[in-house]
């Protein structure tokens, strides 16, 4: 038998020996007593040389230490402190660190929260100043001078001329040393001769703050030096202040002379082999703090809406129910005077429903005066002199835009009991066109409408309606050019000045409803109704700085940017 009771093992050699012996213990070429083996003062050196051979290809060895099986310093640390706290409690964790010889954090504070979380131990943390010298404190204790030492020991009393004494000592010595030298009386500068002459005795010259830097290297604490002295060094950069901590620990309830370790969780090799009905295990912490759940985020285009939908009903406007997005092209065209036979209502421009592919029914009346309307006029109009077809304005579609509920809402105003009331209505939701898709066009994307109806409205009204909108998002620079649209008149494009392109871009697009859009309704006939849209996704563009829709709005979108995406605030 080989018998290595009592023996510290200090390096990694002997951490190797041990190794071996195991080796052979289990090929039964020789019997090792690891039970009484203290490894109490193992390095972490020595741990980690251990550690690195046993990866490197030691096949078979188990780990060094205590019979709970310890793997690394910190782990057989934890022997040591049980075995310091059974003659009663520790005062000073770093003392007891630096008595044994080893790291402070990362063996003894790492063995006390093994115990700690054991029921093993209990601690106090402590914490107290101290001063570390800097990489330049350091060097001028190496040297034995400091700069002003060294800038004054080349001085003479006639006097040493500027770039002679940076020839000397160097441009960064002298600027140093410089202040010191005048500060201590020691030497005088003439800033006309551009010299810097010695006028102390070298005799009675001492070198104060090299004294203040040993003493600071012997006592990290200060003891010994004045606060002024100490905020001097630290001022100069010499030293730096720095909290040390330490523990006071003692025995905590479930203390005991040997540790055993406690498992976490029960696993299916502990189930099949029985070796849970023995096993100690950790308690469970329900104080604890749960893992961070991710919760969702407001998409871009959504903070936007909402500062749009602040805005409009700050200027007294109500928002229309807009979540149908299936309209008839009765509602969707033909009531907003927009031909059968215009380009729009085609298949390339407009995604129809195959099913069902026909709404059941429109309000009869009003479906008779619109196609009166647009076969044969009237109010003032010739109409378009086309037949009108039923199965035309019938077929179902995605809504090209969100003018379909604006229609419905006013044909309702025209309707209601009591007779016509002026009202502002807005709306901000998802239109759908079918267009070819690139860095600015998509398929499907969000309108943002306004509309006021009342009696004898006019352009201007329209125009100031529009620059109080744009205004309050922060769109202060507008120009208004005559367009067209089917169912406005006057209509009038909405270009706005971009501060980071330099150049003025289209924002939006209003108009005067035709009368031969309102009198069908029912609505008197000095009632107007003035009405602008924008989409939501350029002035979101803009907001975001993001150059390529597709990054804003799809399947292409990171969500990482949904998630860091500021609240959208418009001065």
């Amino acid at each position: 038998d080989l018998s290595c009771r009592g023996s510290t093992l200090n390096d990694a050699t002997t951490m190797a020996a041990v190794e071996s012996l195991k080796v052979n213990a289990t090929s039964k070429f020789a019997t090792l007593d690891v039970a009484s083996l203290d490894v109490s003062h193992v390095t972490p050196a020595a741990a980690k040389a251990s550690a690195a051979g046993k990866k490197s290809g030691s096949s078979g060895a188990a780990s060094a230490g205590p019979a709970a099986g310890f793997e690394d310093a910190a782990d057989a640390f934890v022997g040591t402190l049980l075995s310091e706290l059974g003659g009663g409690p520790v005062g000073n964790s770093l003392e007891l660190a630096e008595r044994f010889g080893v790291d402070h954090q990362e063996v003894l504070v790492r063995a006390l929260k093994t115990l700690e979380a054991a029921l093993y131990a209990t601690s106090n943390k402590l914490e107290f100043d101290v001063f570390e010298l800097s990489a330049e404190g350091a060097a001028i204790i190496a040297k034995g001078k400091t700069p002003e030492k060294v800038l004054f020991d080349v001085l003479t009393p006639e006097g040493v001329a500027t770039s002679e004494l940076e020839r000397l000592v160097g441009k960064e010595c002298v600027k140093i040393g410089l202040g010191p030298n005048m500060k201590n009386k020691w030497a005088s500068n003439d800033k006309a001769k551009s010299t810097v002459k010695r006028i102390a005795d070298p005799a009675s010259v001492v070198d104060t703050v090299l004294e203040q830097l040993k003493a600071l290297a012997a006592s990290p604490q200060g003891q010994g030096l004045a606060k002024k002295d100490i905020d001097g060094l630290i001022k100069r950069k010499l030293a730096a202040k720095k909290k040390r901590t330490f523990f006071e620990i003692a025995r905590g309830p479930s203390y005991a002379p040997t540790f055993e370790k406690q498992e976490a969780e029960i696993t299916i090799g502990m189930v099949q082999s029985g070796e849970w009905k023995d096993a100690q295990f950790k308690a469970y912490n329900f104080e604890a703090d749960g893992a961070p759940v991710g919760g969702g985020y407001f998409h871009p285009l959504l903070k936007v809406r909402a500062e749009f939908r602040r805005i409009l009903m700050g200027m007294g406007f109500q928002e229309m129910p807009t979540n149908r997005w299936v309209e008839s092209s009765f509602w969707n065209f033909d009531s907003l005077f927009q031909p059968q036979s215009h380009p729009a209502r085609d298949a390339h421009d407009t995604f129809f429903i195959k099913n069902p592919a026909s709404t059941l029914k429109v309000p009869e009346d009003y479906y008779q005066r619109v196609k009166a309307q647009h076969e044969t006029g009237g109010h003032g109009s010739i109409g378009y002199r086309t037949v009108f077809k039923q199965e035309e304005a019938f077929k179902n579609l995605l809504r090209t835009h969100t003018t379909a509920i604006s229609a419905q809402m006013l044909y309702k105003l025209a309707q209601q009991e009591g007779g016509f009331t002026p009202k502002k209505y807005f709306s901000i939701d998802r239109v759908f066109r079918n267009e070819s898709m690139d860095k600015t066009h998509l398929c499907e994307f969000h309108q943002v409408e306004g509309l006021v109806a009342d009696y004898d409205l006019s352009l201007k009204d329209l125009i100031g309606q529009i620059r109080t909108f744009f205004e309050a998002i922060g769109i202060t620079q507008l120009r208004f050019k005559p367009a067209f649209n089917p169912y406005t008149e006057p209509s009038m494009e909405v270009f706005g000045y971009h501060p980071d392109l330099k150049c003025w871009t289209e924002i939006g697009n209003s108009g005067m409803f035709r009368p031969e859009m309102l009198a069908p309704m029912g609505l008197p006939p000095n009632v107007r109704v003035i009405a602008w849209g924008l989409s939501l996704e350029r002035p979101t563009m803009i907001k975001y700085r993001i150059s390529n829709i597709r990054d804003l709005f799809g399947h292409q979108v990171d969500i990482g940017q949904t998630k860091s995406a500021p609240l959208a605030r418009f001065p």
